[in-house]
């Protein structure tokens, strides 16, 4: 019987992985984007029919959670830049 602690094991293959392209890891153009989506589909709602009243607590929810969404990564850049320990690395 072969005991646990004779097997030969292949030593462990660590690739270099490139870095992710700075152009598609910032937030600000997925924030812009998507908080102003939200304003032109409001105002769609708003100016629409009385059916698609159903939809404009959506649309305002929408617009909230973007402007949460902003407010965070403002609040991590800030401390980022301040040099804060609990804020996220890499935010310009």
């Amino acid at each position: 019987m072969r005991h646990a602690g004779s097997r030969r094991y292949a030593e462990p293959v660590t690739q270099k992985v490139p870095e992710i392209p700075p152009r598609l890891t910032d937030p600000r153009p997925v924030l812009a984007v998507g908080s102003a989506l939200w304003v032109v589909a409001t105002l769609v709602v708003l100016a629409g029919p009385e059916s698609w009243e159903s939809a404009l607590p959506v649309c305002l929810m929408g617009l909230v959670v973007g402007l949460i969404g902003s407010t965070i990564f403002l609040i991590q850049r800030r401390g980022a830049r301040r040099g804060d320990k609990g804020a996220q690395t890499g935010l310009r």
